[in-house]
């Protein structure tokens, strides 16, 4: 098991990483984005600190929040002050743009390239930057759909509208009444479509990014294909990392790359197949 080999982080220099990379990049038949939370705090969607007091001043003055995500998973007594939270929690990172141009660095390096991106981020930053919408997976949810919270049927819904209504009339740490969503179909309030527990509902479009994504991999098991994670954690390592190393192990042509400050690691059995890079992820880019 992977989980159980250690890893070690490139002993290689900075600068040589940074071109076996970029020429890498430019060779590889196929290139495999696999992108976590980093890349979007690299490009300015940090979740803590300045942002989410510029933000959330009000809630984090009643109930001494330290974060804009566990925030997001208090028991508010009521659903008007549930959604003012969110309405704002989603505005700001689906609905507004990244400050930093890191995605879009990273389209001019791939754009030209037969590429596909499976990613665990739900600020579908991807697609807003122009990544082409049929060569993305967002495994786990999307900040811009609401499903129903029990849930009665597999259909997603778009909340754009009713989230910058909500963000523009509510007052007080709270939304009007007339505002809160509730399932068309059994009456239920709805919720956000974001993978936390066996609820979650993968619709028809989640579906399809699916296949996409294993006709991309299959098509290209045996081809010079790089496998380029960025910013990936250890909090669902199943989705992307295990994955990519494993399929990087299996085919003698690829080449696994990881960026990430800080955690720029791979198992010791791909080493000779793989460039880890410990630095900013938006920095990087660049420099490619």
């Amino acid at each position: 098991m992977y989980s159980k080999i250690l890893t070690m982080k490139s002993t290689n220099n900075y600068w040589n990483n940074i071109e076996k990379l970029r020429h890498k990049i430019k060779k590889a038949d196929a290139v495999l984005i696999g992108a976590g939370a980093g890349l979007s705090a690299s490009a300015g969607f940090t979740y803590s600190g300045k942002r989410f007091e510029d933000n959330f001043s009000d809630f984090i003055k009643k109930y001494g929040f330290k974060d804009m995500y566990s925030a997001g998973f208090y028991p508010y007594k009521t659903l008007e002050e549930h959604w003012a939270y969110w309405s704002r929690y989603v505005f700001i990172n689906r609905y507004q743009n990244t400050p930093k141009t890191t995605y879009h660095d990273l389209l001019k390096l791939v754009q030209n390239k037969d590429y596909f991106v499976i990613t665990t981020n739900v600020d579908h930053c991807f697609q807003k930057t122009g990544f082409d919408k049929g060569r993305l997976f967002y495994t786990q949810g999307d900040y811009g759909l609401w499903q129903c919270s029990k849930p009665c049927h597999n259909k997603t819904y778009d909340n754009e509208t009713i989230i910058k209504k909500m963000t523009i009339e509510q007052r007080d740490m709270r939304v009007p009444s007339e505002l809160i969503p509730y399932c068309p179909v059994c009456g239920a309030p709805m919720t956000m479509n974001l993978r936390a527990d066996h609820t979650f509902v993968e619709d028809d479009g989640w579906h399809t990014a699916a296949g996409q994504y294993q006709d991309f991999v299959q098509l290209h098991k045996e081809a010079s294909l790089l496998y380029l994670e960025l910013g990936v954690g250890n909090n669902t390592p199943g989705i992307i990392k295990y994955p990519f190393w494993q399929m990087t192990a299996a085919n003698p042509k690829a080449m696994f790359a990881c960026i990430n400050y800080g955690e720029a690691v791979c198992p010791r059995e791909i080493t000779e197949q793989s460039i880890c890079i410990n630095g900013d992820i938006g920095e990087v880019l660049k420099q490619l």
